[in-house]
């Protein structure tokens, strides 16, 4: 996961997964504008293995934090922005300076599936775990990068247990996806969501949290 060779930063003049526009508006009587970008809508579901009593959470590397990285270290790199090429990174930094850890979640992108099937695939695709729309909970929906996609994401609740596991999950690699499934004990879990060690989503911090109010106190004293 953390191989990352020959880096270079160069200009996105088209993309499958994100569309830049800029909108023009009066507001109150005052003439504004706002950049943004248009990108698919996500699901995104906590996963809790009552076998062993954990979360199962998926880490990844993630180029845009790792950028976030380079720029603070390296701002020059983002001084060309305007030229058509940027040259390579000569000295980059370490891969897990971008890697994070997160919801097993997918984005919205098959117009036949609904939002649970969309999120079972995910399950499957991510953590090896057959769950049906039966073992889904929706928990809430909200915004998310609302200063930049306004996207939609909704968030799920399944439990597993060890007998729904089928494989080891990891992705699809034929679509780029190298996924490394973790598990988080539930006695370490809200260290785990503080620990700034640990680079994560909001979302992992919401969920574990919603998990303790609302099912941990309905859990099996041992």
């Amino acid at each position: 996961m953390e191989a990352i060779e020959e880096l270079a930063v160069q200009p996105c003049t088209s993309s499958l997964y994100l569309r830049p526009f800029r909108l023009s508006y009066r507001q109150n009587g005052t003439k504004k504008f706002w950049d943004f970008m248009r990108t698919h809508d996500s699901v995104s579901i906590l996963i809790f293995n009552t076998s062993r009593e954990c979360f199962v959470v998926v880490k990844q590397f993630r180029p845009a934090v790792y950028m976030c990285e380079i720029e603070r270290h390296h701002p020059q790199v983002f001084e060309n922005q305007d030229k058509e090429s940027f040259s390579s990174l000569e000295n980059p930094l370490p891969a897990v300076v971008g890697v994070t850890y997160e919801l097993c979640a997918g984005i919205v992108d098959k117009p036949g599936l609904s939002l649970e099937e969309i999120a079972c695939e995910e399950v499957l695709e991510e953590c090896g775990y057959r769950v049906s729309i039966a073992d889904l909970r929706r928990i809430t929906s909200y915004r998310s990068g609302v200063g930049v996609t306004g996207s939609r994401q909704t968030l799920f609740y399944a439990e597993v247990n060890d007998q729904m596991r089928t494989s080891e999950g990891g992705g699809q690699p034929e679509e780029g996806e190298l996924i490394e499934v973790v598990e988080i004990p539930l006695g370490e879990s809200m260290k785990f969501a503080y620990d700034e060690t640990f680079p994560k989503t909001m979302g992992v911090i919401f969920s574990f949290m919603w998990f303790h109010s609302n099912i941990a106190p309905k859990l099996p004293k041992k």
